[in-house]
């Protein structure tokens, strides 16, 4: 059994938290290293078990994550906890194997448009980049999962909407230059459920046992109706962040990733056991409000709470 398949074992869902990472890299204030380690300590008391904890990038233009390493450490401290990092060359690569970091993310554009406006290079070298990671991971002592992330999946803020097909034909390509797992991004939260429905559905078709990971955005308030059909096609793997923080620089005034904790409520009705205590996991969003007060933060759980069982009465 391959290590991306026992992280992620077909059939059950798997949600990863990564407000850590995307939710904080547009943020101008961001938590000190010791109010994300209570965040991280907190959500895995709730129940919280895979956490993106930052990105292997250039402290001085990203000082929200000069403390990657340390988060990486902490998440390893966690009984059953799961730690993910984003890099985008093989500098980022080389510090974030050197980390022992569990799981390393990179990115490949569904078009050639966005590729070189978000990463000034093309498509064909960022899937040569996976290719240079994974032989990187082959390399190393602990082998971590390689997580190949597709971004503009669903729609593309430059050129509109993107072809299926072409999508796909990525996620081959990934797989083939050595992927553990694909991840699939509504980025600009472009597309509606039918739409996602169905690229989930021959994604994980064409990847068979290997993991496919739906990642979307709650641009258009089309979030969590988004994840609903993501999951009715086969997704077991979605991304969220707490609080619904993040955004794409390439979505001027967008809101961020689907909340998490509405991701939790809506995997729980829709009969699959996430282990996570959704009360206590709103209740570290006051670690939010303390550490970014000018922070919005989203979700209908949190706002309205959890039904009330049948049958009992209104204050």
């Amino acid at each position: 059994m391959s290590e991306a398949v026992r992280i992620y074992p077909e059939g059950r869902v798997t949600l990863r938290e990564v407000g850590l990472r995307d939710g904080l890299q547009l943020v101008k204030c961001f938590p000190s290293t010791t109010a994300k380690q209570r965040w991280l300590r907190e959500e895995h008391a709730a129940g919280v078990r895979c956490f993106e904890v930052g990105s292997f990038l250039p402290a001085k233009t990203f000082p929200q994550f000069a403390d990657v390493g340390e988060m990486v450490a902490s998440v390893a401290e966690l009984p059953g906890a799961h730690g993910i990092a984003l890099v985008l060359n093989e500098r980022g690569a080389n510090d974030a194997l050197a980390s022992r970091v569990p799981e390393i993310a990179s990115v490949v554009s569904a078009t050639e448009e966005h590729s070189q406006a978000n990463a000034r290079r093309s498509r064909a070298s960022a899937l040569d980049n996976i290719r240079r990671l994974c032989e990187l991971r082959d390399a190393s002592a602990h082998r971590p999962i390689v997580h190949a992330a597709i971004s503009m999946a669903l729609g593309c803020s430059i050129t509109g909407a993107v072809d299926p097909a072409e999508v796909l034909r990525l996620v081959d390509q990934c797989f083939e230059a050595g992927a553990d797992a694909v991840g699939i991004a509504d980025t600009v939260g472009f597309a509606g459920p039918k739409q996602v429905g169905a690229l989930t559905a021959a994604a994980v078709k064409l990847s068979g046992d290997r993991p496919i990971c739906v990642h979307l955005h709650d641009t258009r308030g089309m979030g969590i109706a988004n994840a609903s059909a993501a999951i009715d096609a086969g997704a077991r793997i979605l991304d969220g962040s707490l609080g619904g923080l993040g955004g794409c620089p390439f979505a001027p005034g967008a809101t961020g990733n689907v909340v998490f904790e509405d991701l939790v409520f809506l995997c729980e009705s829709k009969g699959f056991a996430t282990g996570v205590d959704i009360e206590q996991l709103i209740a570290v969003r006051a670690i939010l409000r303390e550490a970014m007060p000018d922070e919005p933060l989203y979700g209908g759980v949190a706002r309205a709470g959890l039904p009330r069982p049948v049958g009992t009465r209104a204050a």
